[in-house]
């Protein structure tokens, strides 16, 4: 008999389109993603990895996943993975989280850029791959995460990155590289709270803000609007 969770994987991916042809498809897509799911949050980092994490769990998942041919093998994993649409993979994936994990009121959610550890090719000299993320620090979860175009650079994944985030009551962080009139007016409208690093680099709000504080430091904030 299959248990049924009250919130399955299942539910938030059953949108996810197939790209494979029919007669190669061994397994169910949803059996395929939820093992993947699965193993990754137990630490799995690597193919092979998920293909033995399924191996393990088998007695486990097979109360749950019908797995028609047993676990897919790591080739398999890699294979279908790369074919999948990451846009709609990662729409799946936030819908899903948001149903099993709830924002902490005041959650800081940091957003941050990362290089890939090993994702440069030498073969063909393409650039390692950059991504931007959001970790919410309280939670300890990545709440999302979009690539960086090869052409472009964080400030315009940022935008794309906070578009699709649930960020009522949160304060979000940024590096310097996030000090930009678009990112700070997303982030109000999201009804958020933000702290962002000002550099020299910004010229007049740097100058701005340096004298706001000068001011205000001597005066001790009177008729300054502030929080303590």
């Amino acid at each position: 008999m299959k248990l049924k969770p009250k919130i399955t994987i299942a539910d938030h991916f059953a949108q996810m389109s197939d790209p494979r042809i029919d007669r190669t498809k061994r397994h169910k897509l949803i059996d395929i993603l939820t093992i993947a799911i699965c193993a990754v949050i137990c630490g799995a980092d690597s193919w092979v990895a998920i293909e033995l994490y399924g191996c393990t769990k088998f007695e486990w998942l097979k109360t749950f996943l019908e797995l028609p041919n047993g676990i897919p093998s790591h080739d398999t994993f890699a294979r279908v993975f790369a074919q999948l649409n990451p846009q709609q993979f990662q729409s799946c994936f936030l819908n899903w989280m948001k149903s099993v994990q709830t924002i902490t009121s005041s959650e800081v959610v940091a957003i941050d850029g990362k290089t890939l550890c090993g994702s440069y090719d030498k073969s063909n000299d393409s650039c390692a791959i950059q991504m931007v993320s959001a970790w919410a620090t309280t939670n300890k979860l990545v709440l999302g995460q979009v690539k960086v175009n090869s052409k472009s650079n964080e400030i315009t994944a940022i935008p794309e990155l906070l578009k699709v985030l649930e960020l009522s009551g949160c304060i979000v962080t940024i590096d310097a590289i996030g000090c930009q009139k678009e990112i700070v007016k997303l982030i109000t409208e999201k009804s958020a709270d933000y702290v962002i690093t000002l550099k020299k680099n910004q010229g007049n709000l740097y100058d701005e803000v340096e004298k706001l504080f000068k001011t205000g430091i001597s005066t001790r904030f009177e008729g300054i609007e502030h929080s303590t």
